[in-house]
């Protein structure tokens, strides 16, 4: 029985239009829980707690909220009907029907393995249902070791490649902050940046779909991508090469006919250091070359801005700015 299914009845009992087996269940209700309304405020949180849960117990024998069930209905007898109460018990249960997700995961649950990824390192596993996950340097998973529920749920900070088994029954849900990121089985790199307070999802293979607290931001495909803010709560939808967005999982690192802007934004991946452009002109220089794993950054920059007749400058605080005429 939905919200929308118990407001009906509601509203059929109020106006004297219910059968006489919805008059029975919504009397049972009110006859077993009384007027709560000053046991609710005497209550503390763990009371309240417990109460809700007594509460869903019986509404779900009765009420079919989990399963069909065929339940005997108690002999009707003379009950409190005034709307103020009705309306005070029904408030309380809909308060419970909302909070029943929350109160569920507090009574049962689930049991997280957490994988955190120290700096400079990174990892891959595969879990309970295939799934293989790459973990960037620094970022944190957290997952059951069984998927028992109707979907897979995980729960990422930082950076992440997931290529998804396929499982049409059961959607695979991973939560980074309030952005949640929903698949079948699929392909894709999710990167949460706490510097920059963006969420970015890059597909590589498949479809994915992308929400904000329950708000769709999108759905999007191979080679395109979602950046969410999540201060100001804006976002975009743009196409991308998917390869650069998964470039951080190859050792080395590979220039394949791109912009210096392009590859300063993977050297920034890679370092960790910011990089900035003094001329926007030498943004658009285009090259091609590779830079082995154990290069330092200072070596890999004199290369490329040999090749763009640029140069680099690093300021006191660490970061890097990159002038240069341009390529035009």
């Amino acid at each position: 029985m939905s919200r929308i299914d118990m407001d009906e009845l509601l509203n059929r009992y109020l106006n004297g239009t219910a059968t006489p087996q919805e008059t029975q269940q919504v009397e049972m209700w009110l006859n077993h829980y009384g007027n709560p309304d000053s046991r609710w405020e005497q209550m503390d949180a763990e009371s309240r707690e417990q109460w809700l849960a007594g509460l869903f117990t019986d509404i779900q024998e009765s009420a079919s909220i989990n399963t069909p069930k065929v339940v005997p209905m108690p002999p009707r007898r003379h009950v409190w009907r005034t709307i103020a109460a009705v309306a005070a018990v029904f408030a309380i249960f809909f308060t419970a029907y909302l909070e029943w997700p929350v109160l569920q995961r507090s009574l049962h649950p689930v049991q997280l393995t957490v994988l955190s990824v120290p700096k400079n390192e990174k990892k891959q596993i595969i879990i309970a249902d295939g799934s293989t996950i790459r973990l960037n340097s620094g970022a944190k998973l957290e997952y059951p070791e069984e998927f028992n529920g109707k979907t897979r749920e995980v729960y990422l900070s930082g950076e992440a490649y997931f290529d998804i088994r396929h499982d049409a029954s059961k959607p695979f849900i991973i939560h980074t902050g309030r952005v949640i990121t929903t698949v079948l089985g699929t392909a894709f790199n999710i990167k949460a940046d706490n510097m920059l307070h963006t969420v970015v999802v890059t597909v590589t293979r498949g479809k994915v779909s992308v929400a904000n607290e329950g708000q769709s931001l999108g759905v999007i495909t191979p080679n395109q991508q979602i950046s969410f803010n999540t201060v100001n709560h804006l976002h975009s939808q743009t196409d991308v090469d998917a390869r650069l967005a998964i470039a951080w999982q190859v050792s080395d690192i590979h220039f394949n006919d791109i912009t210096f802007a392009a590859a300063a934004a993977q050297l920034q991946q890679r370092f960790k250091v910011k990089i900035t452009f003094a001329n926007e002109k030498v943004k658009k220089c285009r090259f091609t070359g590779t830079a082995m794993r154990e290069e330092k950054l200072d070596k890999i920059l004199k290369v490329i801005c040999s090749f763009n007749h640029a140069t680099y400058q690093t300021k006191a605080d660490g970061s890097i700015v990159i002038d240069g005429p341009g390529c035009e």
